[in-house]
């Protein structure tokens, strides 16, 4: 949902991906946590496989033209890579929040 993982009110992003400093609402310092290359190593893990194997379904059930299946499938790779890239980021920082508060 993009929110604060302390208050579930304020916003979590400043920007596509940059998380904001600190929480509007609450003041909770967002800025120490960290996810690092965590949500892009995932996301292009899932939607390469999604991607990679519904192509090779495509070209060995109709054998598609390879400009066609390139033409297709790159799009499909992008999209899905920025379409899940925020939610994944959003949700590793949640899990990163919720091990950080876990331990004190």
């Amino acid at each position: 949902m993009g929110r604060c993982p302390h208050c579930g009110q304020g916003r979590l992003f400043s920007g596509f991906l940059k998380v904001c400093p600190t929480c509007q609402v609450c003041g909770y310092d967002l800025g120490r946590i960290e996810t690092g290359d965590g949500p892009a190593t995932f996301i292009m893990q899932i939607a390469g496989g999604i991607v990679v194997f519904s192509a090779l379904y495509v070209y060995i059930a109709y054998r598609p033209p390879i400009w066609l299946l390139l033409v297709v499938t790159l799009p499909l790779v992008l999209g899905l890579s920025l379409g899940l890239m925020r939610p994944g980021k959003g949700l590793m920082t949640a899990l990163q929040y919720r091990s950080v508060e876990g331990s004190r």
